[in-house]
This record gives structure tokens, C-alpha cells and sequence, in this order.
């Protein structure tokens, strides 16, 4: 197939996949080999599609397509560096937590930004005393046991964010210690035509709800302050003048269904006294001196006798 040909039908791809699907995970590819891409297509497969391309071309594309749905537009900053696309339409944390499970170890490359924080662990390293040098080269603390050279501390050799230089990346292969993992990183999601960062993503949804009234609350105390009537403040703007009604009923003479019960009370508040528990707790005594009374007779009539003694 022709250049031409190739550009086209990753246009017809690119254009398929956006009207289909209206999830998109950004993807970076840093370091991600094609052995284990295909393995994180294989885990999404059924679920989602990948698709990568080179910048240029993904940026063209979407240009041209943006004429049709203006919201493409918001994938343009996304797009620089190496990076990729992730289609989909089913739950987007089950998509983040597959695309993000799929990782390799691999050793520290001379020149790479360390993505944590790498530590020499203390311990036997089970290499001959003629290498003393390269760790003190390091700022590594070592002694001499048993003829081999033991790390005295564990040593924090690599910072987040900085380039790993050619001694340090030396030193962790000579210890077999493969410090990073590789894999996809998201670095935005979009949905619906809404950008986002895929820390969103874990905000569970109580706390969602939780802000969402604590900003239903807001707008109803606002509205009711400045006397502005919304769909959040009318149901407190009712009972606030049904309470101002039963106020008015209670100091005047005018008298509603309403107000009725209330104005009964306030004339006698006896009257709405719980009897049930206290005519029980009263018939308890009663019931006790019934018994004592009963009990008295009985042994009034026997005297202690029987009957033919």
C-alpha cells in the first residue's frame, strides 16, 4: 500500500473510532515495547481499542474532523510526545485499572527520568573487594565480610525526576536490581466531550454527592438571602411563610385547618398530656393492693386450720 493509502485509511480508523466510542483514554507509550503492547491489547480486547500514529498525522486528522464535532478540538494539547489513544465504551475505572496493570520490570538506562525514588538496600552483595572503589565513587558505605563487600546502610541512589547516570545504572546491574516498572501511563481521559485528569476517576461517588448538596445548600442560602427564588430555595421559602401564617393565626383570632391543633394546645396543654403510661404505672398499685387483699382473706378463713381439724 502507498504512503497516501496507509494516511488514508488511518483517517477512515481514526474517524470510525471517534464516532463509535465516546471515551478516550491519552495514553504515553515511554518505554513500552511491542511484546508487551500486544499483551495490553490482548487484555483489553472485547473492551477497548488501541490506536497509535505519529503526531502529526493524529493531529491533521483531527482537524479535519473537528469540523463535524467541535469537542475533537479539546484532544489537540494531548497530543505531543509519544503518545496514543485508548477507545472505549465500557466502565472507564475497569479500563484505567487494566491499561495500568500491565507492567514490565526493567533496569535503570543510562540517561532515563527515574519515575521514583531508587534504594540500595543494605546487605552482602557477594562481590569481590576489588570493586570498593565503585561504590565509594557513589557515596555507597561498604565493609569487608567474609571476603566479600557488604552495603553497612541502605543507600538512596536515585531521586524521582532525575536522569539515572551511567555509574548509578552500572551499579544496580551489577546488583541485579531492576528498579522501574514500564508501562502505559493515561495522561488525560475524555468523555463525551469533556477533558479530565484520570485522578477524577477515584473520587468515589459519596463524596461526589456529598459536594453536590453541600452546593445545593450554598445556592438555597444565597437565594433565600438576597431574596432571589430558585429551584433549590422554594421548598425553604414555602415552609418559611407557612410558618409566618401559623404565627399569624396564633396572634390573631383567624383560624385555619392547620393552625387548629396548634391553637388547642397553646389553650390547654394538659389536655395533650400521654394518660396511657401513667394510668398503667396507676394500676399497678391497685392491682398489687388487690392481690394483698385476696391473699388476707384467704388466710383469714383457713386461720391456719383445715378444714375438719
Amino acid at each position: 500500500m502507498s504512503k497516501a493509502g496507509k494516511k488514508e485509511e488511518y483517517f477512515q480508523k481514526l474517524k470510525a473510532y471517534l464516532e463509535e466510542y465516546p471515551s478516550i483514554f491519552i495514553v504515553n507509550v515511554d518505554n513500552v515495547g511491542s511484546n508487551q503492547m500486544h499483551q495490553i491489547r490482548k487484555a483489553l480486547r472485547g473492551d477497548a481499542k488501541i490506536l497509535m500514529g505519529k503526531n502529526t498525522m493524529v493531529r491533521r486528522a483531527i482537524r479535519i474532523l473537528q469540523g463535524e464535532n467541535p469537542n475533537y478540538e479539546k484532544l489537540m494539547p494531548s497530543v505531543r510526545g509519544n503518545v496514543g489513544f485508548v477507545f472505549t465504551h465500557s466502565d472507564l475505572k475497569t479500563i484505567r485499572d487494566k491499561i495500568l496493570s500491565n507492567r514490565v520490570k526493567a533496569p535503570a538506562k543510562a540517561g532515563a527520568l527515574a519515575p521514583i525514588d531508587v534504594f540500595v538496600p543494605a546487605g552482602n552483595t557477594g562481590m569481590e573487594p576489588g570493586k570498593t572503589s565503585f561504590f565509594q565513587a557513589l557515596g555507597v558505605p561498604t565493609k569487608i565480610a567474609r571476603g566479600t563487600i557488604e552495603i553497612i546502610n541502605d543507600v538512596h541512589l536515585i531521586k524521582t525526576g532525575v536522569r539515572v547516570g551511567a555509574s548509578e545504572a552500572a551499579l544496580l546491574n551489577m546488583l541485579n536490581i531492576s528498579p522501574f516498572t514500564y508501562g502505559l501511563t493515561v495522561l488525560q481521559v475524555y468523555d463525551n466531550g469533556t477533558v479530565f485528569h484520570p485522578s477524577v476517576l477515584d473520587i468515589e461517588a459519596d463524596t461526589l454527592i456529598g459536594h453536590f448538596v453541600a452546593g445545593i445548600k450554598n445556592v438555597a442560602a444565597i437565594s433565600l438571602q438576597i431574596g432571589y427564588p430558585t429551584i433549590a430555595s422554594v421548598p425553604h421559602s414555602i415552609i418559611n411563610s407557612y410558618k409566618n401564617l401559623l404565627a399569624v393565626s396564633i396572634a390573631t383570632e383567624y383560624t385555619f385547618p392547620g393552625s387548629e391543633k396548634i391553637k388547642a394546645y397553646l389553650a390547654d396543654p394538659s389536655a395533650f398530656a400521654v394518660a396511657a403510661p401513667v394510668a398503667a404505672a396507676s394500676s399497678a398499685p391497685a392491682e398489687k393492693a388487690a392481690e394483698k387483699v385476696e391473699e388476707k382473706e384467704e388466710s383469714d378463713d383457713d386461720m391456719g386450720f383445715g378444714l375438719f381439724d
